[in-house]
Protein backbone atom coordinates (compact mmCIF):
# COMPACT_ATOMS: atom_id res chain seq x y z
CA UNK A 1 0.00 0.00 0.00
CA UNK A 2 1.17 3.19 -1.36
CA UNK A 3 1.34 5.71 1.48
CA UNK A 4 1.76 9.55 1.16
CA UNK A 5 4.04 11.88 3.25
CA UNK A 6 0.97 13.70 4.89
CA UNK A 7 -0.51 10.93 6.08
CA UNK A 8 2.37 10.07 7.95
CA UNK A 9 2.62 13.55 9.05
CA UNK A 10 -1.09 13.54 10.00
CA UNK A 11 -0.93 10.23 11.92
CA UNK A 12 2.41 10.83 13.48
CA UNK A 13 0.73 14.36 14.62
CA UNK A 14 -2.05 12.85 16.35
CA UNK A 15 -0.02 10.58 18.15
CA UNK A 16 1.69 13.73 19.26
CA UNK A 17 -1.36 15.16 20.05
CA UNK A 18 -2.75 12.47 22.26
CA UNK A 19 0.79 11.96 24.26
CA UNK A 20 0.32 15.76 24.68
CA UNK A 21 -3.22 15.69 26.10
CA UNK A 22 -2.59 12.78 28.68
CA UNK A 23 0.44 14.32 30.08
CA UNK A 24 -0.06 17.62 30.29
CA UNK A 25 -4.02 18.20 30.94
CA UNK A 26 -5.44 14.92 31.77
CA UNK A 27 -2.87 13.83 34.14
CA UNK A 28 -1.07 16.59 34.81
CA UNK A 29 -1.52 15.95 38.38
CA UNK A 30 -0.14 12.05 39.76
CA UNK A 31 -2.55 10.55 41.28
CA UNK A 32 -3.58 7.16 41.46
CA UNK A 33 -6.09 5.39 38.50
CA UNK A 34 -8.96 4.05 39.47
CA UNK A 35 -10.39 0.77 38.34
CA UNK A 36 -13.29 3.09 36.41
CA UNK A 37 -11.02 5.51 34.72
CA UNK A 38 -8.78 2.73 33.72
CA UNK A 39 -12.08 0.94 31.99
CA UNK A 40 -13.31 4.26 30.42
CA UNK A 41 -9.74 5.13 28.50
CA UNK A 42 -9.23 1.34 27.49
CA UNK A 43 -12.65 1.49 26.07
CA UNK A 44 -11.87 4.93 24.06
CA UNK A 45 -8.32 3.45 22.79
CA UNK A 46 -10.25 0.29 21.44
CA UNK A 47 -12.87 2.29 19.80
CA UNK A 48 -10.33 4.36 18.33
CA UNK A 49 -8.01 1.60 16.89
CA UNK A 50 -10.77 -0.07 15.41
CA UNK A 51 -12.37 3.35 14.10
CA UNK A 52 -8.51 3.71 12.33
CA UNK A 53 -9.08 0.16 10.95
CA UNK A 54 -12.50 1.48 9.16
CA UNK A 55 -10.15 4.36 7.99
CA UNK A 56 -7.53 1.94 6.68
CA UNK A 57 -11.00 -0.38 4.81
CA UNK A 58 -11.82 2.92 3.29
CA UNK A 59 -8.43 3.91 1.74
CA UNK A 60 -6.78 0.54 1.17
CA UNK A 61 -9.94 -1.74 0.86
CA UNK A 62 -10.98 -5.09 2.84
CA UNK A 63 -7.25 -6.35 2.67
CA UNK A 64 -5.60 -3.47 4.13
CA UNK A 65 -7.98 -3.34 7.19
CA UNK A 66 -7.73 -6.92 7.79
CA UNK A 67 -4.07 -6.72 7.80
CA UNK A 68 -4.36 -4.00 10.29
CA UNK A 69 -6.99 -5.27 12.22
CA UNK A 70 -4.66 -8.63 12.36
CA UNK A 71 -1.77 -7.12 13.57
CA UNK A 72 -3.51 -4.86 16.26
CA UNK A 73 -5.44 -7.79 17.72
CA UNK A 74 -1.69 -9.72 18.09
CA UNK A 75 0.20 -6.49 19.73
CA UNK A 76 -3.18 -5.72 21.79
CA UNK A 77 -3.11 -9.70 23.30
CA UNK A 78 0.56 -9.72 23.60
CA UNK A 79 0.44 -6.56 25.60
CA UNK A 80 -1.71 -8.45 28.46
CA UNK A 81 1.19 -10.39 28.71
CA UNK A 82 3.32 -7.28 29.46
CA UNK A 83 1.34 -6.15 31.95
CA UNK A 84 1.90 -8.47 34.36
CA UNK A 85 5.70 -8.25 33.84
CA UNK A 86 5.26 -3.85 34.10
CA UNK A 87 3.38 -4.72 37.64
CA UNK A 88 6.59 -6.88 38.69
CA UNK A 89 8.65 -4.38 38.12
CA UNK A 90 7.00 -1.83 39.88
CA UNK A 91 6.24 -3.74 42.90
CA UNK A 92 10.54 -5.04 42.93
CA UNK A 93 11.18 -0.97 42.76
CA UNK A 94 8.26 -0.24 45.44
CA UNK A 95 6.90 2.42 43.02
CA UNK A 96 3.63 4.02 44.33
CA UNK A 97 0.06 3.53 42.02
CA UNK A 98 0.06 7.09 41.52
CA UNK A 99 3.34 7.42 39.84
CA UNK A 100 3.14 4.70 37.49
CA UNK A 101 1.27 6.19 35.16
CA UNK A 102 3.98 9.02 34.29
CA UNK A 103 6.78 6.19 34.16
CA UNK A 104 4.14 4.50 31.71
CA UNK A 105 3.89 7.25 29.82
CA UNK A 106 7.29 8.07 29.19
CA UNK A 107 8.00 4.63 28.73
CA UNK A 108 5.33 4.16 25.99
CA UNK A 109 6.82 6.87 24.40
CA UNK A 110 10.68 5.46 24.16
CA UNK A 111 8.31 2.10 22.94
CA UNK A 112 7.07 3.84 20.23
CA UNK A 113 10.44 5.07 19.31
CA UNK A 114 12.30 2.11 19.36
CA UNK A 115 9.13 -0.01 17.57
CA UNK A 116 9.69 2.21 14.47
CA UNK A 117 13.53 1.34 14.50
CA UNK A 118 12.63 -2.37 14.79
CA UNK A 119 9.87 -2.51 12.35
CA UNK A 120 12.22 -0.54 9.85
CA UNK A 121 14.97 -3.08 10.24
CA UNK A 122 13.09 -6.28 10.22
CA UNK A 123 11.32 -5.48 6.63
CA UNK A 124 14.70 -4.14 5.64
CA UNK A 125 15.82 -7.53 6.74
CA UNK A 126 12.85 -9.52 5.06
CA UNK A 127 13.72 -7.30 1.83
CA UNK A 128 17.00 -8.19 1.15
CA UNK A 129 17.47 -11.35 2.74
CA UNK A 130 14.39 -13.82 2.61
CA UNK A 131 15.60 -16.90 4.31
CA UNK A 132 15.04 -14.78 7.62
CA UNK A 133 11.72 -14.77 7.61
CA UNK A 134 12.55 -18.45 9.03
CA UNK A 135 14.50 -17.27 11.49
CA UNK A 136 11.87 -15.30 12.69
CA UNK A 137 9.42 -18.23 12.90
CA UNK A 138 11.51 -20.00 14.56
CA UNK A 139 12.21 -17.10 17.13
CA UNK A 140 8.20 -17.18 17.83
CA UNK A 141 7.86 -21.08 17.60
CA UNK A 142 10.48 -21.24 20.66
CA UNK A 143 8.96 -18.23 22.30
CA UNK A 144 5.50 -20.17 22.07
CA UNK A 145 6.77 -23.26 23.43
CA UNK A 146 8.37 -20.98 26.84
CA UNK A 147 4.97 -19.77 27.05
CA UNK A 148 3.00 -22.84 26.90
CA UNK A 149 5.39 -24.69 29.60
CA UNK A 150 4.66 -21.60 31.54
CA UNK A 151 8.26 -20.25 32.16
CA UNK A 152 7.89 -16.48 32.78
CA UNK A 153 8.87 -13.64 30.17
CA UNK A 154 12.46 -13.13 29.47
CA UNK A 155 11.58 -9.34 31.55
CA UNK A 156 14.76 -7.59 33.24
CA UNK A 157 12.85 -7.56 36.60
CA UNK A 158 15.32 -10.40 38.38
CA UNK A 159 17.05 -8.34 41.68
CA UNK A 160 20.62 -9.03 40.70
CA UNK A 161 19.87 -7.01 37.05
CA UNK A 162 18.39 -4.16 39.52
CA UNK A 163 21.88 -4.07 41.46
CA UNK A 164 23.58 -3.93 38.37
CA UNK A 165 21.66 -1.23 37.19
CA UNK A 166 22.19 0.64 40.39
CA UNK A 167 25.95 0.56 40.15
CA UNK A 168 25.77 2.20 36.22
CA UNK A 169 22.98 4.94 37.61
CA UNK A 170 23.25 6.46 41.39
CA UNK A 171 20.26 6.54 42.34
CA UNK A 172 18.59 8.27 45.21
CA UNK A 173 17.34 6.96 48.37
CA UNK A 174 13.69 7.56 47.88
CA UNK A 175 11.46 9.51 45.49
CA UNK A 176 11.20 13.41 44.69
CA UNK A 177 7.63 13.48 43.85
CA UNK A 178 7.40 13.09 39.98
CA UNK A 179 11.06 14.06 39.01
CA UNK A 180 13.32 11.27 37.10
CA UNK A 181 15.96 12.91 38.07
CA UNK A 182 16.79 14.59 41.89
CA UNK A 183 19.61 16.22 43.97
CA UNK A 184 21.57 13.50 46.23
CA UNK A 185 20.91 14.79 49.94
CA UNK A 186 23.74 13.16 51.10
CA UNK A 187 26.57 13.73 48.12
CA UNK A 188 24.39 16.48 46.52
CA UNK A 189 24.95 15.05 43.38
CA UNK A 190 22.46 14.78 40.53
CA UNK A 191 20.99 11.32 40.67
CA UNK A 192 18.56 9.47 39.46
CA UNK A 193 15.18 8.75 41.13
CA UNK A 194 13.44 5.38 41.68
CA UNK A 195 10.77 6.63 38.84
CA UNK A 196 13.74 6.81 36.17
CA UNK A 197 15.24 3.43 37.20
CA UNK A 198 11.47 1.69 36.64
CA UNK A 199 11.43 3.41 33.12
CA UNK A 200 14.92 1.90 32.30
CA UNK A 201 14.12 -1.26 33.19
CA UNK A 202 10.35 -1.17 31.62
CA UNK A 203 12.35 0.62 28.04
CA UNK A 204 14.63 -2.99 28.57
CA UNK A 205 11.39 -5.06 29.19
CA UNK A 206 10.00 -3.72 25.73
CA UNK A 207 13.11 -4.13 23.31
CA UNK A 208 12.74 -7.63 24.74
CA UNK A 209 9.09 -7.91 23.95
CA UNK A 210 9.47 -6.24 20.26
CA UNK A 211 11.43 -9.06 19.38
CA UNK A 212 8.53 -11.76 19.90
CA UNK A 213 5.81 -9.14 18.40
CA UNK A 214 7.38 -7.47 15.62
CA UNK A 215 8.24 -10.61 13.76
CA UNK A 216 4.26 -11.69 14.84
CA UNK A 217 2.65 -8.90 12.79
CA UNK A 218 5.31 -8.92 10.02
CA UNK A 219 3.80 -12.69 9.08
CA UNK A 220 0.94 -11.16 8.47
CA UNK A 221 2.17 -7.93 6.51
CA UNK A 222 4.90 -6.37 5.47
CA UNK A 223 3.14 -2.80 4.78
CA UNK A 224 5.61 -0.57 7.34
CA UNK A 225 2.16 1.57 7.92
CA UNK A 226 -0.14 -1.32 8.47
CA UNK A 227 2.72 -2.64 10.80
CA UNK A 228 3.71 0.43 12.67
CA UNK A 229 0.07 1.91 13.28
CA UNK A 230 -1.38 -1.34 14.16
CA UNK A 231 1.27 -1.42 16.85
CA UNK A 232 0.87 2.15 17.92
CA UNK A 233 -2.49 1.73 18.57
CA UNK A 234 -2.03 -0.98 20.63
CA UNK A 235 0.46 0.12 22.97
CA UNK A 236 -0.84 3.80 23.36
CA UNK A 237 -3.78 1.63 24.81
CA UNK A 238 -1.31 -0.53 27.32
CA UNK A 239 -1.45 2.37 30.08
CA UNK A 240 -4.93 1.77 30.76
CA UNK A 241 -4.60 -1.51 29.91
CA UNK A 242 -2.53 -1.64 32.92
CA UNK A 243 -4.28 -0.49 35.39
CA UNK A 244 -7.12 -2.16 34.83
CA UNK A 245 -5.65 -5.97 34.24
CA UNK A 246 -2.51 -5.60 36.80
CA UNK A 247 -3.67 -6.97 39.59
CA UNK A 248 -5.61 -10.00 37.52
CA UNK A 249 -3.48 -12.17 36.86
CA UNK A 250 -4.75 -15.22 38.57
CA UNK A 251 -7.57 -14.74 37.31
CA UNK A 252 -6.42 -15.20 33.32
CA UNK A 253 -5.47 -18.27 33.90
CA UNK A 254 -6.03 -19.56 30.27
CA UNK A 255 -4.18 -16.33 28.88
CA UNK A 256 -0.68 -17.90 28.21
CA UNK A 257 -1.48 -20.86 27.11
CA UNK A 258 -3.76 -19.10 24.56
CA UNK A 259 -1.58 -16.71 23.47
CA UNK A 260 1.07 -19.86 23.05
CA UNK A 261 -1.43 -20.74 20.44
CA UNK A 262 -1.63 -17.81 18.89
CA UNK A 263 2.16 -17.47 18.32
CA UNK A 264 2.62 -21.05 17.58
CA UNK A 265 -0.09 -20.42 14.56
CA UNK A 266 1.92 -17.22 13.60
CA UNK A 267 5.57 -19.51 13.83
CA UNK A 268 3.59 -21.69 11.39
CA UNK A 269 2.32 -18.99 9.11
CA UNK A 270 5.43 -18.09 8.77
CA UNK A 271 7.72 -21.53 8.33
CA UNK A 272 5.29 -22.43 5.51
CA UNK A 273 5.10 -19.13 3.43
CA UNK A 274 7.01 -19.98 0.81
CA UNK A 275 4.69 -23.08 0.40
CA UNK A 276 0.75 -22.01 1.80
CA UNK A 277 -0.65 -18.06 1.63
CA UNK A 278 -4.07 -18.62 4.02
CA UNK A 279 -6.84 -16.19 3.12
CA UNK A 280 -5.99 -12.51 4.80
CA UNK A 281 -9.18 -12.83 7.10
CA UNK A 282 -8.36 -16.23 8.72
CA UNK A 283 -5.75 -14.39 11.10
CA UNK A 284 -8.15 -11.60 12.32
CA UNK A 285 -10.78 -14.38 12.87
CA UNK A 286 -8.32 -17.21 14.29
CA UNK A 287 -6.88 -14.55 17.11
CA UNK A 288 -10.53 -13.56 17.87
CA UNK A 289 -12.01 -16.92 18.32
CA UNK A 290 -8.87 -18.02 20.58
CA UNK A 291 -9.13 -14.61 22.69
CA UNK A 292 -12.82 -15.59 23.20
CA UNK A 293 -12.31 -18.65 24.03
CA UNK A 294 -9.74 -17.85 26.85
CA UNK A 295 -12.01 -15.18 28.17
CA UNK A 296 -14.99 -17.60 28.45
CA UNK A 297 -12.51 -20.31 29.41
CA UNK A 298 -10.44 -18.10 32.31
CA UNK A 299 -14.27 -16.70 33.72
CA UNK A 300 -16.26 -20.31 34.15
CA UNK A 301 -12.87 -21.15 35.68
CA UNK A 302 -13.03 -18.28 38.35
CA UNK A 303 -17.19 -19.00 38.85
CA UNK A 304 -16.07 -22.95 39.58
CA UNK A 305 -12.67 -21.92 41.90
CA UNK A 306 -15.14 -19.56 43.77
CA UNK A 307 -17.88 -22.18 44.24
CA UNK A 308 -15.68 -24.48 45.36
CA UNK A 309 -13.90 -22.10 48.24
CA UNK A 310 -17.85 -21.38 48.92
CA UNK A 311 -18.79 -24.93 49.74
CA UNK A 312 -15.27 -25.87 51.39
CA UNK A 313 -16.06 -23.03 53.56
CA UNK A 314 -19.92 -24.16 54.43
CA UNK A 315 -19.05 -27.66 54.79
CA UNK A 316 -16.83 -27.21 57.23
CA UNK A 317 -19.02 -24.59 59.49
CA UNK A 318 -21.17 -27.22 59.57
CA UNK A 319 -18.81 -29.97 60.51
CA UNK A 320 -18.07 -27.74 63.26
CA UNK A 321 -21.67 -26.91 64.48
CA UNK A 322 -21.98 -30.97 64.15
CA UNK A 323 -19.70 -31.46 66.75
CA UNK A 324 -20.41 -28.41 68.81
CA UNK A 325 -22.38 -30.13 71.46
CA UNK A 326 -20.45 -33.25 71.72
CA UNK A 327 -17.62 -31.26 72.14
CA UNK A 328 -19.67 -29.19 75.13
CA UNK A 329 -20.67 -32.56 76.61
CA UNK A 330 -17.47 -33.45 77.51
CA UNK A 331 -16.23 -29.86 78.89
CA UNK A 332 -15.84 -30.76 82.81
CA UNK A 333 -17.86 -27.73 84.63
CA UNK A 334 -15.41 -25.39 86.80
CA UNK A 335 -14.44 -26.55 90.01
CA UNK A 336 -15.67 -23.47 91.81
CA UNK A 337 -19.10 -24.12 90.17
CA UNK A 338 -19.19 -27.30 91.38
CA UNK A 339 -18.59 -26.16 95.19
CA UNK A 340 -21.24 -23.52 94.93
CA UNK A 341 -24.06 -25.99 94.01
CA UNK A 342 -22.75 -28.14 96.55
CA UNK A 343 -23.43 -25.21 98.93
CA UNK A 344 -26.55 -24.05 97.60
CA UNK A 345 -27.88 -28.05 97.82
CA UNK A 346 -26.74 -28.39 101.77
CA UNK A 347 -28.46 -24.84 102.78
CA UNK A 348 -31.79 -25.92 100.88
CA UNK A 349 -31.78 -29.18 102.72
CA UNK A 350 -31.11 -27.80 106.56
CA UNK A 351 -34.15 -26.13 106.67
CA UNK A 352 -36.13 -28.99 105.82
CA UNK A 353 -34.47 -31.46 108.63
CA UNK A 354 -35.14 -28.80 110.76
CA UNK A 355 -38.81 -28.91 109.88
CA UNK A 356 -38.88 -32.60 110.64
Amino acid sequence: MTVPLWAWVAFLAFVVAMLALDLFVLHRRAHEVSLREAGAWSAVWIVIGLGFGGLVWAWAGSGGAQAYLAGYLIEKSLSVDNVFVFAAIFSALAIPARYQHRVLMFGIAGALLMRAAFIAAGIGLLEAIHPVIYVFGAILLVAAVAMLRGDPQAAPRDPRILRALRRVLPVTNGLHGQRFIARDQVGGRLAATPLLLALVVIEVADVIFAVDSIPAVLAVTTDPFIVYTSNVFALLGMRALYFLLAGAAARLRYLRPGLALILGTVAVKLLLADVWEPPAWSAPAFITAVLAVVAVASVRDGRRRRRGGLNGRVSGRRAAEASAPRDRAHVPAPEGSNRAGARRRDSAAVPRAARR
